[in-house]
This record gives C-alpha cells, sequence and structure tokens, in this order.
C-alpha cells in the first residue's frame, strides 16, 4: 500500500511549517469562519471560501474524500444584521406590519442565499457541514454542543462572571490568554484598542452573553432574555461537528484577535483541553487596485458586483477568472487584487485546453508537490500551466491536466456544443483521417485549417493501444 504524500502546513499557533499530524487520518477534521450574513460578500471575504477550498480538495485528495470532515458556519445572529434589518424595513416594523424577527430572517435569507449563488461561481465546493448560529443558541434535542451550555460550563469552572445584565469570559482566569496573537494581557491597558467598562474585571474581558431588549431578538437563558457575543458561537459549531480538539481551523488574518484568540480561550477553559485546534491557518488581506477596500475609498466591491454588474474594469468577470487570480498569490501573503490580475488570469485560462475529464486521469506531482508544500497554489499554478501546454501537444496528456486542474477548482468548462456542429464536424474529422491514409496531405491540411478558421482546433495523437491516429477536437474560448 502507496504511503500517503506529506502534507507541510505553517501553523499561526507555533509560527513554524510542519508536517500535519491528524488526530484520525480516517477522519481529518477542519473549521472555517463563514460569512456574517447582513450583507453581500466582498472580494476579500472570498479569499477564505477559494483558499480553504483548495485545501479542503487537497486533504481528499491525500487522505480519501470520505475520511475528511469540513464545517463552516453561517454567523446569522448579530448587532450588524439586527441594525441592517432596521435599516431596511424600519417603516415596515414601526407600523407593526412586520416583526423585527421577520425582518431579520429576510436579511439572512436573502444575503446567506446570495452567497451560496457567488461561491459557487467562484469553483467552491460545499463543506461537509455549515451549521446556522441560530441553530445552536439553546440546548439540542440531539445533544449537540449549544452556546448556553458551554456558557453555563465557563461560569462553574470560574472563568466566566455575570455582571450588569451580562455574562463575561475572564481573561485571567487563563494563564496563556494571547497565545495566538502573542499579546500580553498586562499591556492591554485602557486606551483606543481596549474599551473599558467599569463592570469589566479586567480591560480585556469579553462578551459571551448579553441581554436583549424587547425588540431585539433573544433566547431565554439563565440570565435572562438575551442572546451570545459573537466568539462562542464559533466554540459551539466547531465542537458541535468537530469535536473539542480537532485538526485545522481557517479563516482571514483579521480574525486573529480577538475572535479566534477568544474562542481557543472559550473552547480551552470550557472543556479543559490544552488545545482548540491543532492548527491554525491565516490567508493574508485583500487590498483593490494597491489600496484598503473600503466604501470611503470608492473600491468596496462585492463577489456579485464582479460576476454580474460591469463595475470593475468596465465588466464582468467569469468565477473562474475571479479564482484563479486569488490562487496566483500564496495564501499568507497579501494580495492587490486588481484589474492587471484578473486580465492575467483570464489570458492564462485561456491557453488552458477543456473537456478533459478528471477521472480519467492522475494528478501530476509536479502540481501536488507545492500544494503539500503549505498549499503553495502559485508553485502549482506555474506547474499546471506547463501542464496545460503539454495536453495542447499531446490529447492523450488531457486526462492529467484535467485531474490537475480539478485539484485547484481551476479545470476550464467545455465550450457549449450543439448536437448539429458535433455531428459535422465529427465528420469532417472521418474524412480527414480518409484523406491522410490517402497520403492526400494538402487537401488534409486545408480542411484543418477552415476548421481552425472557424473556431474548431483539432488535435493528433496515437491510441496507446492499438497505436492508429486518433484526432480529438474543441471549440477555441
Amino acid at each position: 500500500m502507496a504511503e500517503k504524500p506529506v502534507l507541510t502546513l505553517y501553523n499561526t499557533l507555533t509560527r513554524t511549517k510542519a508536517p500535519l499530524a491528524p488526530i484520525d487520518p480516517q477522519n481529518v477534521r477542519m473549521y472555517v469562519c463563514g460569512p456574517t450574513v447582513y450583507d453581500f460578500a466582498h472580494i476579500g471575504n472570498a479569499r477564505p471560501v477559494i483558499v480553504f477550498d483548495v485545501l479542503f480538495r487537497l486533504l481528499r485528495h491525500v487522505y480519501g474524500e470520505s475520511h475528511v470532515t469540513y464545517a463552516r458556519n453561517i454567523t446569522d445572529v448579530d448587532d450588524k444584521i439586527n441594525a441592517r434589518a432596521l435599516r431596511d424595513f424600519g417603516p415596515e416594523i414601526e407600523k407593526g406590519t412586520l416583526s423585527l424577527n421577520e425582518a431579520i430572517r429576510r436579511v439572512t435569507e436573502k444575503t446567506a442565499n446570495q452567497f451560496h449563488e457567488d461561491i459557487v461561481r467562484l469553483g467552491a465546493m460545499p463543506p461537509t457541514h455549515e451549521p446556522r448560529a441560530t441553530e445552536f443558541v439553546s440546548p439540542r434535542e440531539d445533544g449537540k454542543v449549544d452556546m448556553i451550555t458551554l456558557i453555563q460550563r465557563l461560569i462553574e469552572r470560574g472563568h466566566a462572571y455575570e455582571t450588569n445584565g451580562e455574562v463575561l469570559f475572564d481573561t485571567r482566569s487563563m494563564e496563556d490568554y494571547g497565545a495566538l496573537s502573542k499579546r500580553n494581557l498586562d499591556e492591554q491597558q485602557a486606551g483606543a484598542r481596549v474599551a473599558v467598562d467599569t463592570h469589566k474585571k479586567n480591560p480585556g474581558d469579553f462578551v459571551l452573553w448579553k441581554l436583549s431588549s424587547p425588540e431585539e431578538p433573544g433566547w431565554d437563558s439563565p440570565w435572562g432574555r438575551g442572546r451570545p457575543g459573537w466568539h462562542i458561537e464559533c466554540s459551539a459549531m466547531s465542537a458541535a461537528y468537530l469535536g473539542e480538539v480537532f485538526d485545522i481551523h481557517g479563516g482571514g488574518l483579521d480574525l486573529i484577535f480577538p475572535h479566534h484568540e477568544n474562542e481557543i480561550a472559550q473552547s480551552r477553559c470550557a472543556h479543559g483541553t490544552k488545545v482548540m485546534a491543532n492548527v491554525w491557518m491565516h490567508n493574508g488581506f485583500v487590498q483593490v487596485e494597491g489600496r484598503k477596500m473600503s466604501k470611503s475609498e470608492g473600491n468596496f466591491v462585492t463577489i456579485y458586483e464582479l460576476l454580474h454588474e460591469e463595475k470593475f474594469g468596465g465588466r464582468k468577470w467569469p468565477g473562474e477568472v475571479l479564482r484563479l487570480a486569488m490562487l496566483m498569490t500564496h495564501y499568507r501573503e497579501p494580495i492587490d487584487f486588481s484589474v492587471k490580475r484578473l486580465e492575467e488570469a483570464e489570458r492564462l485560462l485561456a491557453k488552458w485546453p477543456a473537456g478533459g475529464n478528471p477521472a480519467e486521469g492522475r494528478v501530476d506531482e509536479t502540481v501536488l508537490a507545492p500544494l503539500l508544500d503549505d498549499l503553495n497554489t502559485v508553485g502549482a499554478v506555474q506547474a499546471l500551466h506547463a501542464l496545460a501546454q503539454c495536453a495542447n501537444n499531446d490529447p492523450l496528456m488531457l486526462p492529467v491536466f484535467a485531474a490537475s486542474a480539478e485539484l485547484l477548482g481551476v479545470l476550464p468548462k467545455k465550450a457549449e456544443v450543439s448536437k448539429a456542429l458535433e455531428d459535422s464536424v465529427e465528420s469532417l474529422i472521418q474524412l480527414r483521417l480518409e484523406m491522410l491514409k490517402a497520403k492526400n496531405f494538402a487537401e488534409a491540411d486545408k480542411l484543418r485549417d477552415d476548421l481552425a478558421a472557424k473556431g474548431i482546433q483539432l488535435k493528433d495523437g496515437k491510441d496507446p493501444q492499438t497505436g492508429e491516429r486518433v484526432t480529438t477536437w474543441e471549440v477555441k474560448r
């Protein structure tokens, strides 16, 4: 039995690269923070979706499709969502024709549905599990971990306290709080970055539960009707599907502090474990045309706008181009998302053959090796391009190219071809083969050139079994 390839990953927690050693190779587990569905996802949100989709594909390739569990959540309870519901449905809420809860549901359903439509166009596979925060607030019939139970456990173990109608995590109760971000609690004094509230024991203490007003969404709890803090959501949902300790936790660089730091604190202190996840991975920031993306800068762009509106560079962009453009920069590096970069990705894709069947090929080592080295998609794309050139010259290499491209999620789509065109081309190919057998090379070349002028590219090769000439064709994109 062949040994599994060794996958090496950079761990933010240790600041080193090391081979992945799954807790259970029969069930490799990964959690990635998903979107807060109060608005359409922007291009910065697309990067972790694409990065960890490639890692999901790679893990499935190394360990087997049925031996990888990937959970990515949907945050559908948040003050930003409440504010958006009031903004969009304020008049109906004031008139009493629509409740705030119904308005919130409309906001979250619309934005979650759009998120799913967008990322399908980016070539992202669905995760194994996609829990929604609102489904994990209160104790569940199936016994899966929930937020209220986690908070109760933290209070019982002396890691949280109730004050002013809130439940807060006591950061001083955890000796090594700050290990992920390398922040020292003693340095978190009153100032611009840490809010100082008189009811907090320590400036860095954070909310686990807060009370809701009668107009706000809320759940019954031992501390009154309220709603969870942001960080406790991911602690509950990851444990519900992946267990108290799992293999990989991913997200954007901006989540290291406070979100991931606080997730670790909650999970470890509630479960009494030394770690929450063994490997922490973070993708770099996304700039747009060399500037930080923001609405005030006028360069804020959503995935939907890129796909459907002529806003960025005066045109719409195919999802596969957006995806490849992201993969042309290493995931840990900052990326400058620009029209120039998209045009470069588009030119590259145009040179790659379409129509290969991944199931008939194998992933080429030149593409796999860079991916095994901390998900080096830059090297993998370069190797894939060289493989594409081989496949363009030798149709028998097409399945290998297709399998390798599929691993990155950038397999070019075959152009739609009508049955009439297909029959016509196949007939002309047979005619050309007869011309070649009769050594009528001039006429055969003329027929090939006539087809090329009409956008039909012929590729000659040999059947490995019989040695006979075989001709395949495709519509140039």
